[in-house]
């Protein structure tokens, strides 16, 4: 049963898109993320600052214990207490963002675990998403395991593309 959603924010105003999948299930085969979008939210992501104002979209539990900034970003908020993300200007000037995700790969990865499927952008971020544990193999690398003061930053940045950073 496919539901249509309407989403009016900040960013997009009348996008509609179809859920055609069910919550959380018919990921693409070897599209495994480690987290949920409400484990990242609880977990502290994007300095508290995403999807702050698009709460409707989202199922409320998603937000219950989500380490959000009331006001401008806090990067306290993050898990691993840094910044580790670029300005959304440089996505979009490297031509990362789609026309229907104005936020970005976690917007994406918010509405693809709801059930939206887009092809061949599907594709496309999940091929990016693939692309980015290399970071994974690099704390691997050069860090005991265990250790969260080794590559904060990297650390963060993987948290924030549903990788488990905490078990490396």
């Amino acid at each position: 049963m496919a539901d249509e959603i309407l989403v009016n924010d900040r960013m997009q105003q009348g996008y509609r898109y179809v859920r055609s999948a069910p919550m959380g299930q018919g990921f693409a085969a070897g599209f495994e993320p480690e987290l949920t979008p409400a484990e990242m939210l609880e977990l502290g992501v994007f300095c508290g600052k995403y999807l702050t104002d698009c709460r409707a979209e989202f199922p409320a539990e998603w937000f219950a214990q989500a380490k959000l900034a009331s006001g401008a970003a806090d990067c306290s908020l993050n898990y691993y207490g840094v910044r580790a993300s670029s300005p959304l200007r440089e996505w979009r000037a490297k031509g990362w963002i789609h026309p229907d995700d104005p936020r970005g790969w976690f917007q994406w990865y918010c509405r693809y675990y709801s059930g939206r499927r887009l092809p061949g952008e599907d594709e496309r971020q999940i091929g990016r998403w693939r692309a980015f544990r290399r970071h994974a193999a690099q704390v691997r690398r050069y860090c005991e395991p265990g250790d969260p003061f080794c590559r904060p930053k990297q650390r963060q940045a993987l948290l924030q593309w549903a990788y488990d950073s905490r078990v490396l």
